[in-house]
């Protein structure tokens, strides 16, 4: 059945919510209800979708979903499949901008994957106007609010850096802000060809606070990195698989169904060995080449006494490479 989506209950009651994003990139409440317009007002551009004032109107989800479990306010919905991959969407359409409301119910959602052990892959997605236009910039003030609302993207982006099984970001429209941020946590991304991304915090007198400069930087290099931040310019797709911002760009209406065709791949796989192999990854970067050959050496022998293993091994023996059905165990 369709589920409705409902205003962050976090946010003031009103009817109907507006985002204006006229004059910036990232996602905004404007306090002013419909009915009592300003004059002043720039019109809006038909040509960018960022840059209407949009109505959110109450919207039922799709159709299309396999086993929806709509968290508690319905600001992030989980779809589980059969084949071990779980979607996340996020949805607070039409720019999905992060809420204080919507950031815990994220993080919540990611825990609860992480403990499912039916699970072996997750993608995160947004609509189709935007992943994510970034924070809601009416919860940065008063400036306790804002600290806020940035301790719980990093809880967000932490829990999806330690996942313990893959993570693949797909990007249609907008990915600016903080919605960049949240995707860069994750361990891949596949974007749209029409995709925008960008980081455009410094326009705004700011700079990324949910792990913009230290993850792009390590992603793309230091000079990349504070050329896209410096700038605050929008990446199109293309370019941004250029420089390594993402690692596939698709037709639009290919970036779902191409995300959770890589999650089923991991997730068939060998689940333990894929998530000793990403934390040895992501945990070596943070020091030495010693102290990640050390990790290594840790997690290739924890890898080598699960049932997998065992299962991998034998199945090379008596069949040759890749015909072992594993078991996550």
């Amino acid at each position: 059945p369709a589920t409705q989506r409902r205003l962050d209950p976090a946010s003031p009651q009103r009817d109907p919510l507006v985002i204006d994003l006229a004059d910036h990139d990232v996602g905004t409440r404007d306090r002013r209800d419909l009915r009592d317009p300003a004059p002043h007002d720039p019109a809006p551009d038909d040509t960018d979708p960022i840059h209407q004032r949009t109505t959110l109107p109450l919207v039922p989800t799709s159709a299309r979903l396999s086993t929806l479990r709509p968290m508690p306010s319905d600001l992030v919905l989980t779809e589980r499949h059969s084949d071990g991959v779980a979607l996340l969407r996020l949805n607070r359409p039409p720019l999905n901008p992060f809420s204080r409301g919507m950031l815990g119910d994220f993080v919540e959602a990611v825990v609860a994957l992480a403990a499912d052990p039916a699970i072996g892959a997750i993608v995160i997605a947004g609509g189709e106007k935007a992943f994510s236009a970034g924070a809601d910039i009416g919860e940065f003030e008063p400036p306790d609010s804002a600290r806020i609302l940035i301790s719980q993207f990093r809880n967000v982006c932490d829990a999806l850096a330690e996942f313990p099984h893959p993570v693949i970001a797909a990007i249609r429209g907008f990915a600016l802000g903080g919605g960049l941020e949240v995707a860069l946590a994750c361990d891949l991304r596949v974007a749209a060809d029409d995709a925008r991304l960008g980081l455009p915090e410094t326009t705004l007198g700011i700079i990324p606070g949910a792990g913009g400069t230290q993850r792009l930087a390590r992603l793309v290099g230091p000079a990349r990195a504070k050329r896209v931040i410096w700038s605050g310019r929008r990446l199109q797709g293309s370019e941004a698989l250029a420089i390594g911002v993402v690692d596939e760009v698709v037709a639009t209406d290919a970036v779902e169904a191409r995300a959770l065709e890589l999650a089923a791949s991991f997730a068939s796989g060998a689940t333990r060995a894929i998530g000793l192999a990403k934390r040895a990854i992501d945990q070596g970067l943070d020091g030495s080449l010693a102290d990640g050959l050390d990790l290594e050496v840790d997690a290739f022998f924890e890898a080598l006494a699960t049932e997998d293993a065992r299962i991998g091994i034998r199945s090379f023996l008596d069949h040759g490479p890749g015909k072992a059905t594993f078991t996550g165990r």
